[in-house]
């Protein structure tokens, strides 16, 4: 899969157009465009309009930059992605992405530091002529200060809802490669046919995204139906059980289930949760949650606390290709154990 990857970012590098000259038309994220026009985008917090022309580009969000290093574009800037690392990676950003500049030939970008939310200073000094940000959690405040940098292009919809193929579509129209992006989903979507063609305990089952503090398992968080890592399972084959469709109907993108409520999970076959092995012998041990039939049976997967894996199931254009076949062989392994 990582060889994959290459030869994917060897193809975009080769036939993306430079941003001097991006293909750029007038519509919405997925439209065709015309060499040397404008773009118009509407996303959730206005309109905006895109010169052509566009030289340095700035990411930030999540996994707006692996869409563009994808399509062949290198971000001068980019948020730091340490929500889920473990401060091993000292530049801020995953192998995946390291890798793919790499592959460019392009310099690393800067880091910007979202400790304190968004670092607008540094975003400024990057002197970018576009923000991408399709996948982010912008406030109306946050977009208009950054609008005054450059032409901000937000998410389309829910703030930190947008799904990895949404997050390429619009990226891709920002940067005048609509078509491109088009076909960068379709080459994923193939990939995880492949991957998951052979992972047949995954028929039939459900599984659901959790997270879960082992010193304190008074409650629990599963991920509503519409969160990336939700939705990612479903695009593995898994249904998705009745909590997390509950979850997506509070307005948020996760839900806290009690311990003495677990039996609203007994439709779920296969529980994934940040963690490793010591979260599940919590869960087993624990007089509440070992009667979900997903304990009982041991069908969990750990996906670490910090590691890449746990950042890569958090899709993006990158990060999907580069953790399919691992992530897959798990999913699969735990879903025969609910048989």
């Amino acid at each position: 899969m990582h060889a994959q990857r290459a030869l994917l970012l060897a193809a975009a590098a080769a036939t993306a157009l430079t941003l001097s000259s991006c293909a750029t038309g007038e519509g919405d994220a997925g439209s065709d465009t015309d060499a040397g026009e404008a773009i118009t985008i509407e996303h959730a917090l206005g309109t905006t309009e895109i010169p052509a022309g566009v030289e340095r580009v700035a990411a930030i969000g999540w996994g707006n930059h692996d869409a563009a290093l994808a399509l062949g574009v290198a971000p001068v800037g980019v948020d730091d992605q340490t929500w889920s690392m473990d401060g091993s990676d000292g530049l801020g950003i995953y192998e995946w992405s390291t890798d793919a500049y790499a592959e460019l030939g392009a310099d690393e970008p800067v880091i910007f530091d979202t400790t304190d939310g968004v670092d607008f200073e540094a975003i400024a000094d990057t002197a970018p002529d576009l923000i991408i940000a399709a996948q982010s959690g912008l406030s109306e405040e946050d977009y208009a200060t950054l609008s005054e940098i450059a032409p901000v292009v937000a998410h389309p919809d829910i703030p930190w809802y947008t799904p990895w193929r949404d997050t390429i579509r619009v990226d891709g129209t920002a940067l005048g490669l609509a078509d491109e992006a088009d076909d960068l989903v379709a080459d994923i979507e193939q990939q995880i046919a492949d991957a998951t063609a052979d992972a047949g305990a995954i028929d039939g089952k459900t599984a659901a995204f959790f997270s879960f503090l082992p010193s304190d398992l008074s409650t629990g968080s599963i991920y509503a139906e519409g969160d990336s890592r939700s939705a990612f399972l479903n695009d593995l084959g898994f249904a998705i059980p009745q909590a997390a469709i509950d979850a997506a109907e509070g307005g948020s993108f996760y839900a806290d289930i009690a311990a003495e409520n677990a039996d609203q999970l007994a439709d779920v076959d296969v529980i994934v949760s940040y963690g490793d092995e010591s979260l599940v012998e919590a869960l087993q041990a624990d007089p509440l949650w070992s009667t979900v039939p997903a304990v009982e049976n041991g069908a969990i997967v750990t996906v670490g606390a910090g590691s890449p894996l746990s950042g890569a199931v958090s899709p993006t254009a990158l990060s999907i290709p580069w953790a399919l076949d691992e992530y897959v062989g798990l999913l699969d392994a735990a879903a025969a154990k609910a048989e």
